[in-house]
């Protein structure tokens, strides 16, 4: 999350306090890759992270053998790996298109869509083999989600008694929340309908995808220290 915040954030603020709008094509590059690779990265742990509360619900005796300090280590090395090649495959296929619309690019950070726009060529075959790569991948995960999701619900209505339910609720509700904000706001994003698409309403939504979720994840998932809890019901209630 401090990641992603970082990759576009601070070049857009300095853009803004000093009154420009340039980027360099290093720089521009640069950034395309950290952001895509700190993005990429999340929705893969996310994707782990279902996988643990479905063992830890549905499998609790074999919590301790499916999921070890060895096992979590190579899943999350295999999450960052993927993340970096994909992330690179995609910052080099960009990059590699010769731009012949200028150089302006309507958005606060670099974005492969804006770049899109850029190329010389209509039509790209590596760049639409890639993004049905995306998609096959990310909608693996979100199948995934959705499956374990099922089980785990299902499991969950089985306990007996109200506070075992409750207690397995809180244990899935700051990652379902962190998930589903994470997922609406770049899924509408990028796959809106054309005729409502404006360059004032695709500027919003790319601030609302890229800053918004990785800026309340940490909130969020805080929501389940008792302390914080506690913190902000004084706060609300004076």
């Amino acid at each position: 999350d401090l990641g992603s915040i970082c990759t576009t954030v601070p070049k857009a603020m300095h853009n803004s306090l000093w009154d420009t709008s340039n980027i360099s094509y290093t720089g521009c590059a640069a950034q395309l890759f950290f952001f895509m690779f700190f993005i990429s990265a999340e929705f893969y742990l996310l994707t782990i992270m279902c996988y643990n509360r479905y063992v830890s619900i549905c499998k609790p005796l074999h919590y301790g053998t499916l999921l070890g300090s060895r096992a979590c280590a190579h899943m999350a090395a295999a999450a960052w790996t993927s993340a970096f090649l994909y992330s690179l495959l995609h910052t080099a296929n960009t990059f590699s298109l010769p731009l012949c619309h200028g150089n302006a690019l309507g958005q606060f950070f670099c974005e492969i869509p804006q770049i899109l726009k850029l190329s010389c060529s209509e039509t790209n075959l590596r760049e639409f083999g890639l993004l049905a790569f995306s998609a096959f991948l990310f909608l693996g995960c979100f199948v995934f989600i959705v499956f374990s999701y099922v089980q785990i619900f299902r499991a969950v209505l089985r306990i007996p008694s109200e506070q075992g339910r409750h207690k397995a609720f809180s244990t899935c509700l700051p990652h379902l929340a962190v998930l589903s904000l994470f997922l609406s706001i770049g899924t509408f994003a990028h796959l809106k309908p054309p005729s409502i698409s404006s360059p004032s309403l695709d500027l919003s939504l790319s601030v609302l995808y890229s800053v918004v979720p990785p800026a309340l994840n940490p909130l969020i998932y805080s929501l389940r220290n008792q302390e914080l809890k506690a913190a902000v019901w004084r706060l609300m209630t004076g």
